[in-house]
């Protein structure tokens, strides 16, 4: 039974390292992996449960994500936050959500940069959206954890490079009907969504509408700035990894 297990994990370690994208693999695993570890899935039972579990998942948000009112306290640790902080998810929904959008824009992006740039480009964006949330929000003492806003940038890295690939799209208002647009239409619309919420967003508990914009915004900007004069424009326009048809 173990050597079936260590072929089966040696098969996979091999096809991610012969893939496109194994960064982007590498980054769904990851996160899944410390989500599953820790003990915001409920999977753990060193945690406890009930009040217990509800404490332990406080401190370690506290510990590993961002805190606006703790980070600019001239502290090494706290400056490393928001680093830490995009490998940390709070919920299986939020877990899942930010993975199927890196598994769907992050491939193709990482086989226009490269590897290497494509790591740098992923934690360094998601870094400064994190930063930039917090210093727009200096007073907070609510713990920010997630990969949103790297993969934010990854959404403004794709609509740049890759216009017109075609998205599918769910829109509640046509009843979940999956329609498929160029990402040059669904992007800038998530954009403006974003916006919208940012602008109504209050203090306490939510979602960190700031973060996605700059990282969106920081995305666009890097890869306008790296391949404007590089870009390759391809004749019919590919749809993103995860929409590929058979």
């Amino acid at each position: 039974m173990i050597s079936t297990w260590s072929a089966a994990a040696g098969r996979a370690l091999r096809a991610v390292r012969g893939g496109p994208a194994p960064v982007t693999y590498c980054l769904i695993a990851l996160c899944s992996l410390i989500f599953v570890l820790g003990p915001a899935s409920g999977l753990t039972p060193g945690y406890g449960t009930g009040d217990a579990l509800f404490a332990a998942q406080r401190a370690y948000f506290r510990h590993w994500g961002v805190v606006p009112a703790e980070l600019f306290d001239r502290s090494a640790r706290q400056a490393l936050t928001p680093a830490t902080a995009l490998f940390v998810h709070g919920s299986w929904v939020h877990l899942l959500g930010n993975m199927l959008f890196l598994f769907v824009f992050g491939m193709m992006t990482e086989e226009r940069m490269g590897r290497v740039e494509f790591t740098l480009f992923y934690v360094g964006c998601g870094y400064l959206a994190l930063l930039g949330y917090a210093a727009a929000n200096t007073t907070s003492e609510q713990s920010l954890v997630g990969a949103s806003g790297a993969i934010s940038a990854v959404l403004g890295a794709f609509l740049y490079l890759f216009p017109r690939a075609r998205v599918t799209s769910l829109l509640p208002f046509l009843f979940f009907l999956p329609l498929r647009f160029p990402a040059w239409v669904v992007l800038p619309f998530w954009a403006a969504l974003q916006w919208q919420a940012a602008r109504h967003s209050g203090q306490g508990p939510g979602v960190a509408y700031l973060a996605h914009l700059v990282g969106f915004a920081l995305g666009f900007c890097y890869a306008w700035a790296r391949f404007r004069t590089t870009r390759v424009k391809a004749a019919p326009a590919p749809a993103p990894e995860g929409e590929k048809q058979p």
